[in-house]
């Protein structure tokens, strides 16, 4: 297997061997442009990877995931084939890179490894940099195949889950303030508080001072302190799916693959009538 993160020794080493994507991307409130970075400052050879366009643009939701088709043909586009080794990077606060190890694995594609401590490490090894555009690839022949693993959870079936009383673990990797709803949303329109039943284990618990994942043992530990058994079946949620998919590499380190992510997350339950929970949980 793939291993799910990749030094910056080890890109710097096996740079032509890989299909290499900057995953930039921010939240609402923070005023950086992806592209404008991506342009000014890229490892040699990325293409950027934008989670708002590789998206189903049918839905008013945030980059809600594409059909397998879509992203199949959006992959191909790239550059990529069945047999390519994709590494993400970022240099953003809520890590989207792992959204784009996430979707890759949604697809039947495990030859994906994010670049562990981002463009930061990259450059800490003085690993070299070019501006500009990307450089075109000729197309790839990826082909979308069911997960071994990797999911995808919908509005309906977290209702349904609450109901019947099978919701299992739910795991919130917002902010504990926002998870507490003590503190308002950076999207506007939406209420605060949580899913009833959910956990919370803010994102950058699982990272070290410098962005990089924590020890699989640490990993554990946080875990099971946020009241996760990080062996079992976890649903991981955010706020608009992106930060959910640092729990889903985290809980990929510990050796749990049955992970699937709450897509809409909160900037749709939030704007929804379902209701919800206050308070530290």
């Amino acid at each position: 297997m793939t291993s799910p993160l990749v030094t910056a020794d080890w890109l710097r080493d096996n740079l032509a061997d890989v299909i290499v994507f900057d995953a930039g991307y921010h939240l609402p409130t923070v005023n950086r442009d992806p592209v404008a970075e991506f342009e000014a400052a890229h490892i040699p050879g990325a293409t950027h990877f934008d989670i708002n366009a590789i998206a189903d643009q049918s839905n008013p939701l945030p980059h809600m995931v594409p059909s397998a088709d879509e992203f199949a043909a959006a992959m191909r586009a790239l550059g990529v084939s069945s047999d390519s080794h994709v590494v993400f990077y970022d240099d953003s606060a809520i890590k989207p890179a792992t959204r784009g190890w996430w979707m890759m694995r949604l697809f039947g594609h495990d030859r994906v490894s994010v670049l562990d401590g981002g463009l930061a490490a990259w450059r800490g090894i003085d690993g070299p940099l070019e501006a500009g555009g990307a450089s075109p690839r000729a197309p790839g022949n990826f082909v979308a195949k069911p997960s071994n693993g990797a999911g995808v959870t919908d509005y309906t079936a977290i209702v349904s889950a609450i109901g019947d009383g099978g919701l299992g673990q739910l795991l919130d990797a917002r902010a504990a303030a926002r998870f507490a709803g003590s503190a308002p949303e950076p999207r506007a329109g939406l209420r605060s508080g949580h899913i009833p039943g959910s956990k919370n284990l803010p994102f950058d618990q699982l990272l070290d001072d410098d962005g990089r994942f924590l020890a699989e043992a640490d990993l554990r530990q946080r875990f099971a302190a946020a009241g996760i058994d990080s062996q079992q079946r976890v649903i991981t949620s955010c706020g608009s799916g992106v930060t959910a998919c640092v729990l889903a590499l985290g809980l990929c380190l510990v050796g749990n693959d049955d992970v699937s992510v709450y897509d809409g997350s909160w900037t749709e339950w939030g704007a929804s009538k379902a209701s919800i929970e206050t308070g530290d949980g």
